[in-house]
């Protein structure tokens, strides 16, 4: 199976830069790929950086136009497209959530951002309820499909469960970047973690990782912070983390890459992490802090 990733620079409206996905998508599935993954919160900027309440306005209900943008996009194209939407559920309820379509338009399914980041830069607890969904993969024509988002993407436990319920891969949008006024030694070693957490959950659990991040940068609206340079270097990762693809810094790119199935059957095989789980012994594991 054939997978793209839309790595891409923010825009100066919410029509451009769905306009821009929309392309990306287009091109992909021209080069014969059946699942494309869009960055986290691809419809404008990474509001995130300051706490202002007007940024709720960006907000949208599920389904509402977003998704029957993307959706009568996929059913034209006929692919499966993992979309990041800022999902206003109630008054004063909104979430960050991953909304998968099917290669018929179909909504096959919803996933919440779980863990929320609250850092500098990062002031996502101000927007967010965090997932009520579970960690639950979502069923396609083209696999069963372990969405998580962002910030997700550093917990193994999110990643096993995934696996442990019967994805086939593990999609994570993204939205990441450096400090601009961060060391360079500084800003490649977490680059270098984000990167190596990921492919580790691919090692762990024996499943490809999609990792699409976005590009360029994107200053502080209030002014206080320095602003964000988000990092791309999207990657697709085969099931002992090896690199199928992996864009650059800079630029807007797409992504592609050829998934064999049955190489996740053949890498079980010979690692069998799953078989060799003392669940037994993990029970504190659900504890914060083993004092």
């Amino acid at each position: 199976m054939k997978v793209a990733l839309v790595q891409q620079k923010v825009r100066p409206t919410r029509q451009e830069n769905l306009d821009e996905s929309a392309a990306g998508i287009r091109k992909a599935a021209a080069q014969g790929a059946k699942l494309v993954v869009l960055q986290e919160l691809h419809a404008g900027s990474y509001f995130c950086q300051t706490e202002d309440t007007s940024c709720f306005e960006l907000a949208e209900p599920i389904p509402g136009p977003g998704t029957e943008f993307l959706g009568a996009l996929a059913a034209e194209l006929k692919v499966v497209i993992v979309s990041s939407l800022f999902e206003r559920r109630a008054p004063g309820i909104y979430h960050n959530t991953s909304v998968v379509f099917d290669s018929d338009g179909s909504i096959a399914g919803k996933y919440r951002k779980m863990h929320i980041p609250d850092d500098p830069g990062f002031y996502e607890k101000f927007y967010f309820t965090p997932g009520d969904l579970g960690f639950e993969p979502i069923r396609t024509s083209v696999g069963t499909l372990g969405v998580l988002v962002c910030w997700d993407q550093w917990y193994p436990e999110a990643a096993r469960l995934m696996a442990l319920a019967g994805a086939d891969l593990l999609i994570y949008p993204t939205a990441i970047g450096w400090d601009p006024r961060d060391e360079d030694a500084e800003k490649e070693r977490q680059r270098e973690a984000w990167i190596t957490i990921q492919r580790s959950h691919a090692v762990a659990n024996g499943i490809p990782v999609l990792s699409v991040n976005r590009v360029g940068f994107e200053p502080d609206p209030s002014g206080v912070g320095a602003g964000i340079q988000f990092w791309g270097s999207s990657f697709i990762a085969g099931p002992q983390g090896e690199y199928l693809a992996q864009a650059g810094q800079e630029n807007e790119e797409l992504l592609i890459a050829d998934l064999e199935p049955k190489r996740s059957e053949d890498v079980r095989r010979i690692w069998p992490f799953l078989r060799d789980r003392r669940i037994d012994a993990y029970g504190d594991l659900v504890r914060r802090y083993r004092d």
